[in-house]
């Protein structure tokens, strides 16, 4: 019996590893794509061709990580390196004689307006503006662009993912550090870090004073449940498009930070105001916005599919998590990715 073939580009971060090692289980043989290989490079056409002949899937999560300061060199690879590789797969994929069955390209539930009115839907959600909403359109808008009438496209639109990965180590480090209270929007000097980006830039996207007072909502998945949707996107032939990678219970900051420094076991929570965030996201070399825009997501095309949430309820999904992230996994991490 032939095995199926899945090429992976850019799966070597925390959830392209949990995505391969279920692949594996699944019975595929990978194909890994990356600026190293091993299979192809993103600077070797004749490579990129061979790889993706005959996959059965193809999965791309490849670009720059977001957990950065978004300096304009940053800035600039971020976009770069999410649309670039997006147009190379998609070229060699309009060329392939035997192109893969279906196409899953990662994008960010972060393209959604900041909403404290009413959760975001593939169907009805609204669009922002800024830098992360403009890297996020363009990105999607190279993935979709062309016709491919041989491979179903479907875009993950990933909430911020639970798991052993640099958003929940960030959260657990900042209630650790006794900054587990409520986080607070308010002004702050004016910068440039979030105005948009790329070949039509949105306006700057108000980063500079939303009076959220800790009701900022935060949208979330678990890595079991990423997998999970990635499986049923695969295996559900009728639906493409844009898809919500979120679980349906979508809490405030508050709670979040409540629940957070319930686990880890801290003692006190000082609420943190913006000047304080800024210093702090300074001092982790990151930004702000993690904890202080307000992302309400639902998983609209998911729910309706009859997809069956692993994690569907914060509270569970925050305590399987947290388990995995002991102070030295976090202090061992972010040595790592400042040496990266």
């Amino acid at each position: 019996m032939t095995r199926r073939v899945a090429v992976v580009a850019g799966g070597s971060g925390f959830v392209g590893r949990a995505l391969r090692a279920a692949l594996t289980d699944d019975g595929y043989d990978l194909r890994l794509i990356g600026r190293d290989g091993p299979d192809a490079t993103w600077s070797d056409p004749a490579r990129l061709r061979r790889a993706l002949e005959g996959a059965d899937l193809l999965l791309n999560l490849a670009g720059r990580s977001v957990n950065c300061r978004y300096t304009d060199t940053h800035r600039d690879e971020i976009l770069r390196s999410r649309v670039e590789t997006t147009r190379l797969l998609r070229e060699t994929v309009t060329d392939a004689s035997s192109p893969p069955a279906v196409w899953l390209n990662a994008s960010t539930a972060t393209i959604y307006r900041y909403a404290l009115d009413r959760p975001q839907s593939e169907a009805d959600g609204e669009l922002g503006s800024g830098f992360s909403v403009d890297v996020a359109r363009t990105w999607e808008g190279e993935f979709f662009a062309g016709d491919l009438p041989r491979t179903r496209r479907v875009a993950l639109r990933m909430a911020i993912v639970l798991g052993d990965g640099p958003a929940t180590r960030t959260l657990v480090r900042l209630a650790r550090l006794g900054l587990g209270g409520p986080q607070y929007d308010g002004r702050w000097f004016r910068h440039r870090r979030y105005r948009g980006i790329g070949p039509n830039p949105t306006p700057e996207g108000s980063p500079h004073g939303h009076r959220s007072h800790g009701r900022q909502r935060f949208s979330w998945i678990h890595i079991d449940d990423v997998v999970g949707a990635a499986r049923f996107l695969r295996d559900r032939d009728d639906i493409a498009g844009p898809v919500n990678l979120a679980a349906p219970d979508a809490i405030d900051n508050a709670t979040l930070m409540a629940t957070l420094r319930r686990l880890v076991g801290a003692p006190v929570g000082l609420p943190a105001w913006r000047f304080m965030l800024e210093a702090a996201m300074w001092a982790l070399r990151t930004e702000p916005e993690l904890v202080l825009k307000s992302r309400w997501v639902t998983p609209g095309v998911l729910v309706e599919a009859g997809y069956r949430f692993r994690h569907p309820q914060a509270d569970a999904a925050l305590a399987d998590v947290v388990r995995t992230v002991s102070p030295g996994r976090v202090r061992a991490a972010e040595g790592a990715d400042r040496l990266g």
